[in-house]
């Protein structure tokens, strides 16, 4: 133990004898150098052995040991790694996990950390699986580059299955309702065993020397990984990729993939998904061909019609040359009279516009225009005196009636009706008793003279 834990030390950073005289670590420290050793020396390594103690916590996660008749490591699978386990373990379960080795702190437990498991019995056909694909893939096999179009749309299937399996019955039963009249060519062959993979070989060369089909079938229903492994084999998996007619792969259920799967040109999730993949359908391309026939009809009826229209306008243009001749002759008489006439019509207009311009050379003669301005001078000195003869009786009339105005709001007049004008010594008008005192001299102004007075008395 000692040994172990120096190896550990000395693996972090530090040598024997500084472990030694160094001063003690935590145990959480201790802990975490041994996982970091363990986590990085070890690779994701393959384990087998017998399932026991298993825990299944709400938090989705699975703690297990996994044993043999002489040892045994606790295994721990998280959620997220464990929903991709296409079965249920349980209790006593022989199975194969692929896992990272690592120790968990807390307490300082050593433990796998699973990241895949498989029933024990699928180990090797996994292991041989996983090693063809990668051989394979590296060759270019599963490049898209070099996967072939299929035919749109087929026109003759050849379906290597085995003649009796629910594979060919599905694939008749699509074709028979989507496309009755599509040939078929059934390439029967064992899709199991350990003859199976030679049989397929030997049906994709047949079928390929017939030169019959332009698409081929290669499938089966589901089954286990040992019962689709035909499907698996190398010779099938470069026979379908040597074919010269495009192949569909069509092994089990959607969920499994085969080698075949990888390397053929489509891959179809079940044999009938195959069959609806390649096959036209009958009803859209009855479909199609109605609608096609609509068109050509209605299209064949406009170009009738049309060829109608422009032969009924041609033969209206086509007429005797005799008949044309004499109707150029009578357009050209048209046109001479026309001319003869626009002729004269010019020479009127030329004329008509000389008399005017005659006529108003005289209009603007000096001697008419200064008789015309004598003759208009005339009344307009009538008009000038009788105007001005007007204007001064407006402004005499005018003149007598300001007269009266001021006559009748001049003083006088009102000293004339017997008022007087009282004044006081020095001019100013009296109007007001307090403007003048008892005794004191006033003059008073009538219409003709003036008096002089003293004030004897004043009252209110």
């Amino acid at each position: 133990m000692d040994a172990s834990l120096a190896d550990v030390v000395y693996h972090a950073g530090m040598n024997r004898s500084e472990a030694t005289h160094s001063t003690a670590i935590s145990v959480s420290e201790l802990n975490r150098q041994v996982r970091s050793l363990l986590e990085n020396s070890f690779m994701s390594l393959r384990v087998e052995g017998e399932i026991s103690n298993l825990a299944r916590p709400s938090s989705g996660h699975w703690y297990f040991t996994l044993k043999d008749d002489k040892a045994q490591v606790r295994c721990a699978m998280f959620r997220n790694r464990n929903q991709q386990v296409r079965f249920r373990p349980k209790e006593g379960d022989q199975v194969v996990i692929q896992a990272k080795v690592s120790l968990y702190e807390g307490r300082g437990d050593f433990q796998l950390i699973c990241e895949q498991m498989q029933e024990s019995g699928l180990g090797k056909l996994q292991l041989a699986f996983e090693a063809l694909k990668q051989k394979l893939a590296g060759e270019g096999l599963f490049e898209i580059g070099r996967k072939r179009p299929l035919p749109s749309p087929a026109r003759h299937i050849g379906v290597i299955t085995s003649p009796t399996g629910a594979a060919i019955h599905d694939i008749l039963t699509v074709l028979q309702r989507r496309c009755p009249a599509l040939p078929i060519a059934l390439y029967p062959v064992a899709v199991q065993g350990n003859e199976a993979a030679g049989q397929i070989v030997r049906a994709i060369e047949l079928a390929n020397r017939d030169q019959r089909c332009d698409v081929l079938i290669v499938g089966r229903g589901g089954g286990s990984l040992e019962d689709l492994w035909p499907f698996n084999e190398e010779i099938v998996a470069r026979a379908i990729a040597a074919s010269r007619i495009p192949v569909v792969s069509a092994v089990g259920h959607e969920v499994d993939v085969s080698i075949s799967d990888l390397v053929a040109d489509l891959r179809a999730p079940t044999p009938s998904a195959a069959a609806e993949l390649i096959s036209p359908d009958q009803q859209v391309q009855l479909q199609h061909l109605a609608s096609l026939q609509h068109r050509l009809q209605r299209q064949m009826h406009l170009q009738l019609q049309l060829c109608r229209e422009r032969m009924d306008h041609l033969r209206l243009r086509l007429r005797h040359p005799g008949e044309r001749l004499r109707e150029q002759s009578q357009r050209l008489d048209q046109l001479e009279l026309r001319l003869q006439r626009a002729l004269q019509q010019q020479l009127n207009r030329r004329q008509q516009r000389l008399d005017t311009l005659e006529q108003r050379l005289r209009q603007v003669s000096p001697s008419r225009m200064l008789q015309q301005k004598a003759q208009q001078l005339q009344p307009l000195q009538q008009r000038l005196q009788s105007s001005i003869c007007h204007l001064l009786e407006r402004r005499q009339l005018k003149l007598q009636g300001l007269m009266r105005e001021l006559n009748s709001v001049s003083p006088l007049a009102t000293l004339e009706r017997g008022y007087a004008i009282v004044q006081s010594s020095d001019g100013t008008a009296i109007t007001a008793n307090t403007q003048v005192k008892s005794g004191e001299q006033i003059q008073a102004r009538l219409h003709r003279g003036a008096l002089i007075c003293r004030v004897e008395k004043i009252s209110d």
